[in-house]
């Protein structure tokens, strides 16, 4: 009899059709990642969610192009992924499975890097807004000090560095350039330096060390330093024990003594003050660390001082600390270590602050960022103002040392902190366009690879703000 319906198809032919099911699922999947992937391609104030309101303590223009400068360069790599999926085998699943994991993970770094920006340009449109804006005027003032030298060391133009907030216990800075594990190995465009939540209130020494680690690499001289510190070393008869731990500390060491060219007297003992624990934790040493024992970091401050005339200050911050942290406390160092450091102190701060480096034209540090008696003069009159309800009319990195000498001799933090934010927001509103001019081409050079070839033309985000 003859068979009655559809005959059931063949194996093959069943094959088939789940091999074509298969193949329309993964495009689905290929195309939802080219969706995902165009949402991280751009940021804009408004997207940021930034009102005109906020427009006084955002970033300027130029960290907007350059952070959309990076978005964009990993859109393509996840449309160039793209592509060779469409273009490669329909036959090999397997094949295709593993593109779509290596456009998953260009969509990763989108995701990634998008979400750093988004935080540090979403923050201000929040209540701490000017007190960041506040720390952007600070270290816009410390790169100010390294642009008025007349041999043009700083090369121009350049993005500065711009704060956010986040946990944590002190500042802390990604350098431009520096690959990102966060970001799996994305390059940071520009200077960022977290803030603590609780240390918003702009009068932490701390801040200008963060600062300095910044112009400690563009002005270009970090490997300089640390050869020169490693042959300075080689000559003082120390063991090659102690000549390698002295020179691992090179790049710390080298940002305390910038923050007290810096900030003078001030800096340091708001330095002093952030290392102040208990003797185990400031006597303890760590193998490996490239942060010196707290120790013995506050004697290389004290030395700092002496260096710069201030023989009163180092005396006192010197007394001080010794009387914290006793002989006894100070024999939980290792006895090599702690019988060095009479001898190595002096020679580590002349060799970093004062000889003349290659690359800041035959000069030190010391010559280039110069701080004088009449300066710190200039900031005691400050606290006086600040005492008196006024604010000091000084360059914004000396505000810092004012607001705490003034908290110092009894002035109410809670007023000082709020008129020192509202008065370098305002600075920060008057110059974010002036200091930054010319940056947006400086931004693209910095963030676009070299040979890469012009990405696929996408409309550029608006810059405009929100009503």
């Amino acid at each position: 009899m003859p068979q009655t319906g559809r005959s059931r198809p063949s194996g093959a032919a069943m094959a088939r059709r789940a091999d074509r099911a298969a193949h329309r699922f993964l495009d689905v999947k290929s195309d939802a990642l080219l969706n995902r992937s165009a949402r991280l391609s751009s940021l804009s104030p408004a997207r940021a969610g930034l009102r005109r309101v906020d427009k006084p303590f955002s970033p300027a223009a130029a960290y907007f192009h350059a952070a959309n400068r990076r978005l964009a360069a990993i859109d393509k790599a996840v449309a160039r992924r793209i592509k060779a999926l469409q273009a490669g085998s329909k036959s090999d699943l397997r094949c295709r499975l593993l593109q779509l994991a290596l456009v998953e993970r260009e969509v990763d770094r989108a995701r990634r890097a998008f979400g750093l920006f988004f935080e540090v340009f979403a923050q201000r449109g929040t209540a701490f807004a000017p007190s960041l804006a506040a720390h952007d005027a600070i270290a816009r003032d410390c790169y100010r000090a390294v642009l008025h030298d007349e041999a043009g060391i700083l090369q121009l133009p350049i993005l500065m560095p711009i704060t956010y907030m986040e946990h944590g216990y002190s500042p802390a800075t990604m350098r431009r350039g520096v690959t990102l594990k966060r970001l799996l190995g994305e390059k940071n465009p520009f200077p960022l330096i977290r803030v603590p939540w609780d240390r918003d209130r702009p009068w932490q020494a701390t801040f200008l060390h963060e600062v300095a680690h910044n112009l400690q690499a563009d002005l270009g001289v970090w490997d300089e330093t640390k050869q020169a510190v490693i042959r300075r070393l080689g000559g003082t008869g120390l063991s090659p024990r102690l000549q390698t731990i002295w020179a691992r500390w090179h790049k710390e060491i080298f940002a305390d003594l910038v923050a007290i060219l810096l900030g003078g007297p001030t800096a340091a003992y708001g330095l002093a003050e952030f290392l102040a624990h208990p003797p185990a934790k400031v006597t303890i040493f760590k193998d490996g660390a490239v942060h010196p024992v707290g120790y013995i970091r506050v004697l290389i401050l004290a030395e700092m001082l002496r260096r710069m005339g201030f023989l009163g200050d180092a005396a006192r911050l010197d007394k001080i600390w010794r009387k914290l942290y006793s002989a006894k406390a100070a024999s939980r160092l290792p006895d090599d270590l702690h019988a060095s450091t009479r001898k190595i102190v002096p020679v580590i701060v002349d060799e970093i602050a004062y000889q003349p480096r290659r690359m800041l034209a035959q000069r030190g540090l010391a010559d280039i960022i110069r701080f004088s008696r009449a300066d710190q003069a200039r900031i005691v009159d400050g606290a006086g103002d600040f005492l008196s309800g006024r604010v000091p009319d000084l360059p914004p990195r000396w505000m810092i040392g004012a607001a705490r000498l003034a908290m110092a001799r009894g002035g109410d933090a809670a007023k000082i902190g709020t008129a020192l934010v509202r008065a370098l927001a305002l600075n920060a509103a008057r110059d974010r366009d002036v200091i930054l001019k010319h940056t947006q081409t400086a931004a693209d050079k910095m963030v676009a690879a070299p040979g890469r070839t012009k990405p696929a033309r996408r409309r550029a985000p608006s810059l405009n703000w929100a009503a």
